[in-house]
């Protein structure tokens, strides 16, 4: 029974801390103890790869929980490039919620997460490619800047630095960046600038994660050398939480949510190898072998460590509120400790410990989950102590404003004190935001004007409260955020980020508005206000040539949070023209023009996001053949959704519904991006589909990676094809038309290499690699040193239709208005349309 209690603590305390964002921690002795001999290892170990989810949970939690290390992970992206399972977040706001995620996972397996300004700009085939978008220096740059002040002793890379090509490019430049960042750390004259806030630092060694696929196989690992490694059983059981790391592992894996990451957790002996690249070699299977992890490490430790040795030791578990006098003096001796990096890492966490074994609790909450510059705020402070006789609270500070109380009071055992604290929030307080969307980037890095920002996981909290405390008649100051605590019926307390937010934001709901006539479209902007009583303007900036009525809509807003709509009628040139429609809000003398996004999973806590209001206007001319399309949705797209921007009536179809004929009614049917992945359904509808194409329809294929669906799938074509891993990543890369006088590249818009500009991330994936003389290839392109793939768009006529398939990222182009995807996806569609009198000329 007991056993079952600790679970349900350990659980209760990671779990509910993440799912209830900024709950504060309420350790139990077992875990109280713990912390304790955290405290007494003084080492560091540094984890290294490239993307959220691609850290070894495993490796973490074995460090920080059976070592007792200061374990930090280090993700050179934030996984933006991705793709989102649970939501419909892409892109940057992807990388807020893997951020958090990662997060999430570090609350479960007691690491600490750390980043470069690096953007995970989608998959690149080789770490030149990735290097020279990303900029090599500047990451670079902050992988030393992290090494610096993380000051490790070891670093274990995820990937290899000696394999290029042969996995993902941001994978291998992680390692590479790694290796070269050892080496210069320590250096000052390498990057100096960085040394007015952290100093050099060499770390002892540096390992490569390897395992059996670097081998091929299982067999070949089994005989490999491994006299260069390190062997490690990372399935060891903590009795004082009742699991086995591999357990707390999963849990830590299964919070990467959206990329569909939950999992089972296991238990037992799970072996992982690690292989050393750089410095001497242990020679007791310790990653720490000849590296001091003791007080005496430091100078001036001896005497801190001789007290919390003998706390660690002589631990009381009933009563942890005894050694308090031992916690205290202890922490008076670590003031006076000259290395001021371990003296503030191991004062932060003596802190917590001294918190955490008094039972006192502090709060700091705010009266709402926002507010505005210039706005009066209110924080209840709430303060208990429940355990100690003589604790006084002397005085409380909120940092970011002019705002104090001066208590000067006894806490009485177990007697609950409140206060309030009221301020106006300074008007040049900034917004609540990830602070690396504040600028825009390139395609390859974010922009961060603060040195002291780089490496951050989130933007610290815009206001803490500092309580003096004096316990056992030492003055010490405990640093608590302002947060916002409410409860729901349905979900009991809540804790969420006190955000500072814009007092109106503004949105458009589609990002990118299509207009293939003349025809004038209405559009609703969306005004949401962050205080009450908000009164203002609205216009809509726009690109020259385009008509916008009217030009300034007044509008008034009673309560916080409040939305309302306006809608103006946009009018586009008679010829081609694209560029970004802009809602500015003016009230009084200031002008807003920021759309408020927030995200909020009960994994996570909620983000406040704040970014550009704007949205795409594209007017082209572009032809189109037929009306309804049928649509049968696979892993998600907005294909759906673009198609209806150019005239097509779009049909979802449930594949379940699917009979003999009932596709007959429609131009064309559209399979949706990895459908014959995840729709188990279609295996049984392909004769169906076949037929529909015999009879004279178009079916179209979109992407699918290769070889994962059932077995019982001959083919996904009427005809033999292959599907490969072949793709092209570079957006840019020369494309050449194959089939001049095909249909796909003439009607009814007539396609040439530059309807091939502006793509964005890549040109398309997984394209066939062998077909039958049926099909015919359209189009031609390589990454660079690569052979031309001609896989990307193939049509086979099929009875008295036509069955094509497409590795073409249109999922991606479509939905940010690239005109050229647009046409030839149009033309698509078309095929066979050409002698038809179905034609429908939409042309302005």
């Amino acid at each position: 029974m007991m056993k079952h209690f600790w679970v349900f603590l350990f659980i209760s305390t990671v779990f509910f801390t993440n799912t209830f964002a900024q709950k504060p921690e309420k350790l139990s002795s077992a875990e109280l103890f713990h912390e304790i001999q955290k405290l007494n290892f003084l080492g560091t170990a540094l984890y290294v790869a490239a993307h959220p989810d691609d850290e070894n949970t495993n490796l973490i939690s074995y460090l920080s929980n059976h070592k007792k290390a200061r374990t930090v992970y280090l993700s050179l992206t934030r996984g933006d490039g991705g793709q989102n399972l649970i939501g419909p977040e892409l892109r940057e706001l992807l990388g807020v919620l893997r951020t958090q995620e990662l997060l999430a996972a570090r609350n479960v397996d007691g690491g600490e997460q750390w980043f470069t300004r690096a953007n995970d700009f989608g998959y690149s085939k080789h770490p030149n490619e990735t290097l020279k978008i990303w900029d090599k220096e500047k990451v670079l740059a902050d992988v030393v800047w992290a090494i610096r002040n993380i000051k490790p002793d070891v670093i274990i890379n995820r990937f290899d630095h000696r394999t290029p090509g042969s996995t993902h490019g941001h994978h291998t430049s992680s390692a590479v960046l790694s290796m070269e960042a050892f080496d210069l750390a320590n250096n000052p004259e390498v990057y100096p600038e960085q040394l007015k806030w952290t100093t050099t630092w060499q770390p002892k060694r540096s390992f490569y994660n390897t395992s059996w696929w670097q081998y091929g196989s299982q067999e070949k690992f089994a005989e490999a050398d491994k006299s260069g490694m390190l062997k490690l059983d990372v399935g060891t059981y903590y009795p004082e939480f009742g699991l086995s790391n591999n357990e707390i592992a999963a849990m830590a894996r299964s919070q990467h949510l959206c990329q569909g990451f939950g999992r089972l957790t296991d238990r037992g002996i799970s072996a992982i190898y690690i292989e050393l690249i750089k410095g001497e070699m242990p020679t007791n299977n310790d990653v720490f072998d000849g590296i001091n992890t003791t007080w005496s490490r430091v100078k001036g430790g001896d005497a801190v460590g001789d007290i919390l040795y003998k706390v660690e030791e002589r631990f009381d578990f009933q009563n942890p509120s005894k050694h308090i006098p031992e916690l205290v003096r202890a922490y008076e001796l670590l003031q006076q400790v000259e290395d001021i990096h371990w003296r503030t890492l191991k004062s932060k966490q003596l802190k917590k410990i001294i918190l955490a074994t008094a039972g006192i609790y502090l709060e700091a909450s705010s009266e709402s989950g926002s507010t505005t510059p210039g706005s009066k705020a209110v924080i209840h402070i709430e303060a208990i102590n429940r355990t100690l006789p003589n604790v006084t609270l002397k005085q409380i500070d909120i940092v970011g404003v002019d705002a104090k109380l001066l208590p000067n009071k006894t806490l009485g055992t177990n007697q609950k004190e409140n206060f309030d604290i009221g301020f106006t929030v300074p008007e040049n307080t900034s917004y609540t935001s990830p602070y690396w969307l504040n600028e825009p980037g390139t395609l390859g890095t974010y922009m961060v004007k603060d040195q002291k920002l780089i490496g951050k996981s989130e933007t610290p909290s815009g206001f803490k409260a500092m309580f003096s405390l004096v316990i056992d008649d030492v003055e010490i100051t405990f640093e608590k955020d302002v947060i916002y605590r409410y409860s729901k019926p349905d979900k009991g307390e809540l804790y969420e980020p006190f955000a500072v937010l814009p007092e109106v934001t503004s949105k458009i709901d589609e990002k990118v508005l299509i207009f293939a006539t003349m025809d004038t479209k209405e559009v609703q902007v969306k005004i949401r206000a962050g205080k009450n009583d908000v009164n203002g303007s609205v216009v809509l900036d726009h690109p020259a040539g385009w008509t916008i009525v009217p030009t300034s809509i007044p509008f008034s807003i009673a309560q916080k949070g409040e939305e309302i709509s306006v809608k103006f009628n946009v009018t586009p040139p008679n010829i081609e023209s694209e560029g970004k429609i802009a809602p500015k809000i003016t009230v009084g003398n200031k002008v807003y023009v920021k759309e408020l996004v927030e995200i909020d999973y009960d994994h996570i806590p909620k983000q406040s996001v704040l970014l550009p209001s704007e949205a795409k206007v594209v007017r082209m001319n572009i032809q189109k053949s037929g009306e309804h399309v049928a649509y049968i949705m696979g892993a998600g797209d907005k294909v759906p959704e673009s198609l209806e921007q150019i005239g097509y009536q779009v049909h979802m179809v449930d594949p379940n519904t699917i009979q003999n004929g009932s596709l007959d009614k429609y131009d064309a049917v559209v399979i949706g991006i990895r459908a014959y992945n995840v729709i188990e359904t279609l295996k049984f509808k392909q004769p169906i589909l076949f037929d529909y194409v015999k009879k004279g329809g178009t079916m179209i294929v979109q992407y699918n990676t290769a070889g994962r669906w059932s077995n019982q799938f001959d083919n996904i074509a009427p005809y033999n094809m292959t599907l490969s891993r072949d793709r092209v990543t570079d957006e840019n890369a020369e494309v050449k038309i194959l089939a001049p006088k095909n249909s796909l590249v003439n009607f009814p818009n007539p396609i040439s290499e530059a309807d091939f500009d502006g793509w964005v991330q890549e040109r398309g994936l997984y394209f066939p690699s062998q077909w039958s003389k049926e099909f015919t290839p359209i189009l031609s392109m390589k990454d660079e040193g690569e052979t031309e793939k001609q896989g990307s768009l193939i049509i086979a006529p099929y009875g008295e239709g036509h069955y094509i398939y497409t590795g073409l990222s249109f999922f991606r182009e479509l939905p940010v208005g690239v005109s050229g995807a647009y046409k030839l996806f149009a033309n698509m569609l078309s095929v066979g349309k050409d002698n038809v009198k179905k034609n429908s000329n939409v042309k302005g």
